[in-house]
This record gives structure tokens, sequence and C-alpha cells, in this order.
């Protein structure tokens, strides 16, 4: 089935509100954690509650020059994005949603289609002339989620 074939698809309309989110990294994601809560209430509700995997989930740092890698590799607010999400992602779980697996976006900083190599999505930071590969803070943090499973 395509989605253009789904009764519950909805077209997303201009209704002349501002963009919701509680923080923006200068691109266009924009941080809302309630909503993956709802879109997965949504799947139980109008689906069947089948097995649901998040398989990209991530927050965005756009590339700073200015940045060295110490600074880049201190990405608070890339952890901070996944413990609300993962938050909320349990709280769907409690209220009885299916979910399988949550999928940080992604794994090492790389080239995105529209942007190039202006944002940086990974747990591992790339020094793109060496290609050396660091862990960053939030790469460590997810470790430590980890061991608790």
């Amino acid at each position: 089935m395509k989605s253009t074939d789904d009764p519950y698809v909805e077209e997303l309309i201009s209704n002349g509100h501002s963009d919701i989110g509680l923080w923006d990294n200068g691109s266009w994601l924009q941080v809302y954690p309630e909503g993956i809560k709802e879109l997965l209430l949504r799947i139980k509700e109008r689906y069947g509650n089948p097995p649901v995997y998040v398989t990209e989930n991530g927050y965005g740092d756009l590339f700073n020059t200015k940045k060295n890698k110490d600074e880049a590799i201190t990405d608070k607010k890339r952890k901070r994005y996944h413990e609300l999400h993962l938050a909320k992602v349990s709280d769907a779980i409690k209220a009885g949603v299916d979910v399988k697996g949550y999928f940080a976006w992604s794994l090492t900083d790389s080239f995105e289609w529209e942007s190039g190599y202006t944002q940086r999505f990974g747990l591992a930071y790339v020094d793109y002339d060496t290609l050396e590969r660091t862990p960053k803070d939030s790469a460590k943090w997810f470790s430590q989620i980890l061991e608790k499973y």
C-alpha cells in the first residue's frame, strides 16, 4: 500500500501557525519530543498496534568551522534530544505501544543528501580530513544506557 492509498493519511496544509519545537539547530529540523509519542500512539490506534521500529531519529548540528574537535564532541544538545525523545518513547511503551527498537540517526557524521557536509548528525565525530572517528559524549551516554539492559 502506498501512503497515497492509505485512508488515514492527512494532507498538511499551511494554517498560518509558526513552527513547533523546543529549540532548533539552524536547519529545517525542529525539536518536538511529544510528537514521537503522539505518532506512536496513533500507529497503535489506527493500525492495530503493529511492532514498530524507530529507524531514524536524530539531531544535527550545523557544521561550524570555528568549532574545534573537542567542542564538537561535547554535544549536549544531541544527548538532551535523545533523552527527551526516549522518555516519550518510554511513555508510549507504557501506554501499550509495541516498540521493538530505536535507532539514533546517525552512527557517524556523514554526507547528507540535501545538506552535504554542513550538518553533523553522528554519535561519532568524523574528521573529514583524516577520517578519524571519535565517539561524542552522546555516544558515551548511549553506551551507559545500553549497559543497563
